[in-house]
């Protein structure tokens, strides 16, 4: 007889039952969800793509929900696995058969799947929104479409909006368009296939730029935060420590800055600089985009990012003169140009080539420590108003408890140093410390949107134009922006009086 049924024999039989209840209770106990995702040692997450979930890019992926994820992944100790779904149904059929931890669909939860899912808020808020072709007649309110159809895409929070708002407006008629995307349905107000439709308030953010004919009429409810949702055949540990995760987050900073990062451009195109720069992209750029390519390459930038700078200096014009006495494509001073070994301001790659040289040694000023993208917006902002004014903006932040390496907290403060009782504790005195924000946010956008046209590779295409002038020549054309000064001396920059609004000449 073993060991194991001879002390069985010998055993109480109190204790026997005891033992028993024990082995039973031990081998019908299941690990949680959280403990078999830390076993197993991956994170599955099916999610959908759009700017504002998941994209990918030539670094690799990225997008708000995702950059979350991966934080998750990394704060649990295992490997983050993304599965890219073709839409919102799939994800939410996926998450019902309980084949993945996570959902990233840009869902707010909604009371129709209540029970259906765990959800957990990400952090951003967003609304429905009607939007309409500027071609048609703006409605009001949702009374004024009765008997038109309003277009939705499949498994939305949109269509939960309008079965709400029917009781009221009995004639309230909308179709449901299961292959299409937000983006699909943009382009077909765009277009005026679809007269009227309904996307979310955060797409609509991300996307205007692209859609021009696209008008928001009004917001339907109020805002509801979007969430992650996840299988109601898991247990909750997941979740509760998603939860848990995403308000460690909240509390030290961090959300709010991968929000910034994400959203925080997102309002500096209206409507007729949207259509300007768009128009710009298709009869300027290619004239110097094999410049951008070939000195970006060289100073080891984006390209994308210089044409950005360039756009937001000049609007791409080479021969743009300020009153200030700034000039050329990228709008270099007298002295940067001088300091740089600039020698005609004028001659659109000599610029440009200024331009890079110049933004990379502001770059490299920047202490190494604070990671990207922070570190490219602190040295454009350096780029236009000049370091000295800058680290005085990140002085002024720390002292008020905020983080000097946050791109976000930092400018909040630039602005600070055009008030006497500011700057007169500064360093480097008064500055016009509205600019270099508005300056920053401006390229942000134009490299977003440059970033979702065109290709990263830095390697130049054929042929480069060739478009000089002499340095002397009297040419009158009033910039929309410049720049400014050197190591020794301020870069500063002249934007123009309305941001977002184009020069005269087209």
């Amino acid at each position: 007889m073993s060991r194991f049924r001879t002390a069985i024999a010998g055993t109480p039989a109190r204790a026997l039952l005891l033992l028993g209840v024990a082995l039973i209770l031990s081998g019908c106990s299941q690990p949680t969800t959280l403990q078999e995702i830390r076993d197993e040692g991956v994170l599955h997450v099916i999610t959908r793509v759009a700017p504002s979930i998941y994209i990918e890019e030539e670094a690799g992926p990225t997008g708000y929900d995702y950059e979350l994820a991966k934080l998750f992944a990394e704060e649990l100790g295992v490997k983050l696995s993304v599965r890219v779904a073709g839409d919102n149904t799939e994800i939410l059929s996926v998450l019902k058969k309980n084949y993945a931890h996570i959902g990233m669909a840009g869902l707010s939860r909604q009371t129709a799947l209540s029970g259906e899912y765990h959800t957990v808020p990400t952090g951003i808020a967003a609304q429905s929104v009607l939007i309409y072709n500027r071609d048609v007649e703006r409605p009001e309110s949702l009374t004024d479409l009765a008997e038109k159809t309003v277009h939705v895409v499949a498994d939305s929070n949109h269509e939960q909006r309008l079965s709400e708002a029917q009781s009221d407006t009995p004639e309230l008629q909308w179709q449901v368009h299961p292959g299409l995307d937000a983006a699909g349905v943009l382009s077909r107000v765009e277009s005026g296939e679809f007269r009227y439709a309904i996307i979310s308030s955060n797409v609509l953010e991300m996307n205007q730029v692209f859609y021009p004919m696209v008008k928001e009429a009004f917001a339907i409810g109020a805002p509801r935060e979007l969430a992650w949702f996840f299988p109601a055949e898991q247990d909750e540990s997941l979740a509760s420590a998603a939860e848990n995760f995403l308000e460690k987050l909240r509390v030290n900073g961090s959300l709010a800055q991968i929000s910034e990062r994400f959203y925080g451009h997102l309002d500096r195109l209206n409507y007729v600089g949207a259509r300007t720069f768009m128009h710009h992209v298709k009869s300027r750029l290619p004239k110097y985009e094999p410049l951008f390519r070939e000195y970006a390459k060289e100073y080891n930038i984006d390209w994308r990012l210089l044409a950005a700078i360039g756009y937001q200096e000049s609007h791409w014009r080479p021969n743009a003169v300020s009153p200030t006495g700034v000039r050329g494509l990228m709008m270099l001073t007298r002295n940067t140009a001088s300091h740089i070994g600039i020698n005609n301001r004028l001659d659109a790659e000599e610029s440009i080539q200024g331009g890079a040289k110049y933004f990379r040694i502001v770059h490299e000023k920047i202490p190494e420590r604070i990671p990207e993208p922070d570190r490219s917006w602190f040295a454009l902002a350096s780029y236009n108003v000049g370091f000295g004014h800058l680290e005085d903006a990140r002085r002024l932040t720390e002292s008020a408890g905020k983080d000097p390496d946050r791109w976000m907290d930092v400018k909040e403060f630039l602005p600070l140093l055009a008030q006497k009782e500011w700057y007169t504790k500064t360093r480097f005195g008064y500055a016009r410390g509205n600019e270099p924000v508005a300056y920053v946010q401006n390229i942000r956008r134009y490299y977003d949107v440059l970033g979702r046209l065109h290709d990263p590779d830095t390697s130049p295409p054929a042929k480069k134009p060739q478009l000089v002038q002499m340095e002397g020549q009297n040419i009158k054309d009033t910039p929309p922006g410049g720049s400014g000064s050197q190591a020794g001396s301020e870069l500063r920059a002249a934007l123009p009086p309305e941001l977002g609004m184009i020069p005269p000449t087209l």
